[in-house]
């Protein structure tokens, strides 16, 4: 067992993963763990997966740098994709960041997000009827995407019926972050910054022909700016719109998708909470520990950094592996448990820092309300076939889970 381990460590690439990693990443992220915390891999860049270490570098801002435009100049050229990830505020040092997440975070505040809940229930209640008249349906199409592409849509007034290509675009974009990327990969994400940009352009126009309220729409926000006169350009008001319907997409539809999946894996968990719905809080971050919707984050170092008798020149990318540090057991009891009522829970499923992600609050009141009121309506609900996992290493989550209801 132990040289398999070292075995799998020593092995470990991340530009050539196997389907058995896709599947189950996490015995390799605890043979990279226990053998090699701080793994070189080939192609020189380093790989954290200790608890401790990502949450150095996440608060270390001055030698870790988030900043991408040297990374992403080889990966993607003079493209789209390379335009919309270096200007997006995830991916952006200070002041760039500071200024975009001000803006955002103004009509992100804990009543605005309190306000939403009452929109949210009729929202996930009218998709629980569908999924009623069904009985078979699919869990992440017909629920778990739906919820947030409405959420989003709502926060940056997209009109319903001009929602439909929102996911695919989402999913194309993001796609193209994966550590390895093809061709075609490269022709959808580019494609889908093209006409994502496109649309925006118009929808923009429309809002400063006819603006919301600043305190409720997030792209009246950040169109007006601040009082003090401070505006986006035009390419980062809309390359951060983008952001931000994918950031509130992808990783809340993985949430929910991920949670009603363990959940039915784990009975007993399932049973508890059933029970004891005040537990869904509780609940909500442990999914969020267990199965990290996004399970890696990337820095550029600026300067030279240790990790114990590892040091890294300036210059170094650096991936840092969330998946494995939430199941760190230095810093989590039991880590390999899935626990609904886990109360000593710091997990690093949204970052820490300055760069702590600023929809967290909107996405745990999502996962909340979207799998307790499903429990409540359908605590017998079953799996009727394989689920089908997105075959990404960096966004952990579902394609389809073929489900039904009694």
């Amino acid at each position: 067992m132990t040289s398999d381990a070292r075995e799998l460590a020593d092995n470990f690439d991340l530009e050539s993963l196997t389907p058995e990693f896709y599947a189950d990443p996490y015995p390799t992220y605890r043979a990279l763990r226990q053998y090699a915390p701080v793994k070189r891999l080939r192609s020189g860049a380093y790989f954290l997966t200790r608890y401790d270490d990502l949450v150095a570098a996440y608060k270390n801002t001055r030698a870790f740098s988030s900043d991408k435009k040297k990374e992403y100049a080889p990966k993607y050229g003079d493209t789209p994709l390379y335009e919309h990830h270096t200007t997006s505020l995830v991916f952006n040092d200070q002041p760039a960041h500071t200024r975009v997440r001000r803006l955002i975070m103004g009509a992100l505040s804990p009543r605005a997000i309190a306000e939403m809940e009452p929109a949210l229930i009729v929202l996930v209640d009218k998709l629980l009827d569908r999924i009623a008249e069904k009985g078979r349906f699919e869990l992440i199409g017909d629920f778990a995407s739906a919820i947030p592409v409405e959420v989003i849509g709502n926060l940056l007034g997209v009109p319903h019926d001009e929602r439909g290509p929102l996911r695919d675009w989402s999913l194309a974009i993001l796609g193209a972050l994966e550590p390895v990327l093809t061709q075609d990969a490269a022709a959808r994400g580019n494609r889908a910054v093209s006409e994502f940009l496109a649309y925006l352009e118009g929808l923009v126009a429309r809002r400063r022909a006819k603006p919301g309220n600043p305190e409720r729409d997030v792209l009246t926000r950040l169109i007006q700016g601040e009082a003090n006169g401070e505006r986006l350009s035009e390419k980062e008001l809309l390359h951060n719109c983008i952001f931000l319907l994918n950031a509130g997409h992808e990783t809340t539809t993985n949430l929910i998708g991920n949670g009603l999946v363990a959940l039915h894996e784990h009975p007993a968990e399932k049973h508890k909470l059933i029970q004891a719905p005040e537990l869904i809080r509780t609940a909500v971050e442990e999914i969020l520990r267990y199965e990290s919707s996004n399970q890696l984050g990337n820095r550029m170092t600026t300067e030279p950094a240790s990790f114990g008798d590892v040091t890294l020149a300036p210059g170094t990318p650096v991936t840092l592996c969330i998946g494995a540090a939430n199941r760190d057991p230095a810093q989590f009891e039991d880590p390999e448990r899935f626990d609904i009522a886990r109360t000593t829970n710091r997990h690093l499923a949204f970052g820490t820092g300055v760069h702590q992600c600023a929809g967290m609050a909107l996405a745990r009141l999502e996962g909340a309300v979207a799998i307790s009121r499903f429990l409540a309506r359908f605590p017998n609900y079953t799996l009727s076939g394989a689920p089908v996992r997105g075959g990404r290493v960096r966004f952990r989550g579902f394609l389809s889970v073929p489900c039904v209801v009694e």
